[in-house]
């Protein structure tokens, strides 16, 4: 198999867009994580969907970042720096969460207990070492970068603004899940429903060629070869 640009660029809006519906799915009747049910095979299985919805989120941005890197200018690639580090941490605490924690919820129960409420803006009366640095950087870069990404993203206007401009004001709206916490999951679907567009926007977009998707009307102006 040949492997082009266009074959890239698609794999990564398909990668987006899974990732989006994996960040939807696993919001669907989601129970309260605590330290009596880390173990459950529910929580380790959207536990492990997370650690595969920031690898896939991860592959997708970059993909999309790619796809018009000179569009997007300064702005993008701090964007895209910024949010990329919130996938990349986002994937370690998913990863702590999902094969970590519940291997030592019997030993540790203290530990754990502390872990979770520091990932879900609960009360933490105990160290919990890095983790929690590790936490805090996620939701900064998570959402700063997704803000900053998806403005850049609405000005090059290039893939679907509608969803540039959801995973921007998605991304901002998660910093609401510290002050209506009852609503935490609610507030995760804009981000979603974002990558789902932005995803199918890019894989649709190299469907064809470039040069077929250039208007008739200035098309014309120009020879096959490209010159007047």
């Amino acid at each position: 198999m040949t492997i082009t640009p266009t074959t890239l660029f698609r794999s990564s809006g398909v990668a987006a867009a899974v990732a989006g519906l994996i960040f939807i799915g696993v919001q669907i009747g989601s129970p309260h994580i605590d330290g009596a049910n880390i173990t459950t095979a529910n929580v380790v299985v959207r536990e492990s969907l997370k650690v595969l919805m920031a690898t896939l989120a991860l592959a997708g941005i970059t993909g999309i970042y790619l796809s018009q890197v000179k569009r997007m200018g300064g702005l993008g690639l701090l964007g895209y720096l910024v949010f990329a580090t919130g996938y990349l941490t986002m994937l370690g605490v998913e990863f702590v969460g999902a094969f970590v924690l519940p291997s030592i919820a019997h030993s540790s129960p203290a530990y754990v207990s502390n872990a979770i409420a520091a990932a879900t803006n609960g009360t933490v009366t105990g160290g919990i070492g890095l983790i929690k640095t590790a936490i805090l950087l996620n939701g900064i870069t998570y959402v700063a970068g997704g803000v900053i990404f998806g403005i850049a993203l609405f000005r090059a206007n290039v893939l679907a603004r509608w969803a540039a401009a959801l995973l921007a004001v998605g991304a901002l709206a998660t910093v609401a899940t510290g002050i209506l916490p009852q609503y935490e999951r609610l507030f995760a679907l804009p981000t979603g429903v974002a990558l789902v567009g932005l995803g199918y926007s890019l894989w649709s977009a190299q469907r064809t060629p470039a040069a077929l998707r250039v208007p008739s009307s200035v098309s014309s102006q120009f020879d096959p070869a490209g010159a007047n």
